[in-house]
């Protein structure tokens, strides 16, 4: 099998300090996170911007000063969200993509988000990967339902993703796909031929869906965006922890892990 592919989804934009006492909301303190995590064997930093309030914000000057803490410790790929928080406007959403970064989030159609609704329109997902294309990012592709599969795939034969596609899918979200092992083999099943994935389980599901990913070839996303808990009843000190198991886990099932250049080439990132 390819290495395994880790990202670390570090804040998010539901948590908070109340929720998990250590999770990281200034540029700095996410910065500080990135570099754990990386030491720890991620190679992917998926990021949601916060105030130092802990709301979460798709400012770009947020955007910008975590960006630039992340790159002086580090040499990991930035990830940003463009799927934000489920009140934030299309041009809020967007913004991110002003920085240029290596990656960032597409999210693939509209579904419930416990008890809101995370919209996501064609010509949103259009605006979306046409910024991207232009600008050279790399598309991850957020699957909430198996429908979505079917919107990247529309968007694909449009011109405007790039092969190797890379999906990333997110189950367990109250309201959408539930996170079973079924779920995962059926949503991998409908993949286009070629693609990539990560699979980021939320809550629970997170450990056997990760578990899961290492066996099937796929790759794996963990952190406080999708989990607090190391244990039932037990939280995470830090995001790098759900790294460190990861580690150990994969190479106990006998897959290395990918480190930075790797994931990049892998992702195909560079010749895009």
């Amino acid at each position: 099998m390819n290495k395994l592919i880790i990202t670390a989804a570090i804040t998010g934009a539901e948590v908070t300090r109340e929720q998990q006492p250590h999770l990281p909301l200034t540029p700095e303190e996410i910065a500080e996170e990135a570099l754990a995590c990386y030491k720890a064997g991620a190679s992917i930093i998926h990021v949601h911007a916060r105030t130092p309030e802990g709301d979460p914000t798709q400012d770009i000057a947020v955007y910008r000063a975590i960006k630039q803490a992340i790159e002086e410790k580090c040499p990991v790929i930035i990830q940003p969200t463009t799927g934000g928080a489920v009140r934030n406007t299309a041009e809020q959403r967007m913004q991110p993509l002003t920085l240029n970064p290596e990656m960032a989030t597409l999210s693939c159609g509209t579904c419930n988000f416990g008890e809101e609704v995370f919209m996501n329109s064609m010509p949103f997902m259009v605006g979306l990967a046409e910024e991207m294309l232009k600008r050279q990012i790399k598309p991850e592709l957020e699957v909430f339902e198996r429908g979505m599969i079917e919107n990247a795939k529309a968007l694909n034969k449009k011109g405007l993703l790039k092969a190797p596609m890379h999906f990333d899918l997110v189950l367990g979200v109250p309201g959408a796909c539930p996170g079973t092992i079924e779920d995962l083999l059926y949503m991998v099943k409908q993949l286009p031929e070629g693609a990539t994935w990560t699979v980021a389980g939320i809550g629970r599901y997170q450990l056997p869906l990760t578990t899961m990913a290492i066996l099937l070839g796929g790759h794996v996303r963990v952190g406080f965006e999708d989990n607090i808990y190391f244990e039932k009843g037990v939280l995470a000190r830090s995001n790098a922890d759900f790294v460190k198991r990861i580690v150990t886990l994969s190479k106990t099932l006998g897959r290395e892990i990918a480190s930075v250049d790797e994931t990049r080439e892998m992702l195909g990132i560079k010749s895009i």
